[in-house]
């Protein structure tokens, strides 16, 4: 598979890893990884050909784990859904477990401020603008009770 050039220039680091098998015998398996600013890319080979998992940072909760040994850099990476996912390096190679995290802070930094200004946004409406989003958001809520010429539908007959 090739990275578009929109993905090249996103690149935060490239190269190797290993990562533990999920099975029982638990393996290391070499995998070839690409780094961007928003997800860590694992290929099954060094040609990139075959994607065989992206993560992407929103569903990174945090790198955790790191244990240096002589040889290798040991972390683990921590889903949303509290899957954890463990990784190693060699401990001569820049550490992946540290640019990892900092993509991860800043991912959570830039998603952060932009729901702070979306909310700011929000609340700066003048009470007009606010009373039309309150009226459009009720409007999509029941869309399927409202007619195509505003009449009302209710879910169960009026008893009269």
């Amino acid at each position: 598979m090739k990275m578009s050039a929109e993905e090249i220039s996103q690149i935060l680091k490239e190269g190797e890893l290993e990562k533990r098998s999920d099975n029982l015998l638990q393996f290391w398996k070499r995998k070839t990884c690409v780094l961007t600013t928003d997800s860590l890319n694992i290929y099954a080979d060094t040609q990139k050909r075959s994607k065989s998992k992206e993560m992407k940072l929103q569903s990174i909760k945090k790198v955790d784990c790191v244990e240096r040994t002589g040889k290798f850099v040991y972390f683990t990476i921590v889903t949303m859904d509290n899957k954890e996912i463990d990784f190693r390096c060699s401990a001569e190679d820049n550490c992946w477990n540290a640019v990892i995290t900092m993509a991860l802070i800043d991912f959570q930094n830039k998603k952060a401020i932009q729901d702070f200004k979306t909310r700011q946004d929000n609340e700066s409406a003048s009470p007009g603008q606010q009373a039309i989003l309150f009226l459009f958001s009720v409007i999509m809520e029941h869309e399927d009770r409202i007619g195509p010429k505003g009449d009302i539908f209710r879910s169960h007959p009026v008893q009269g």
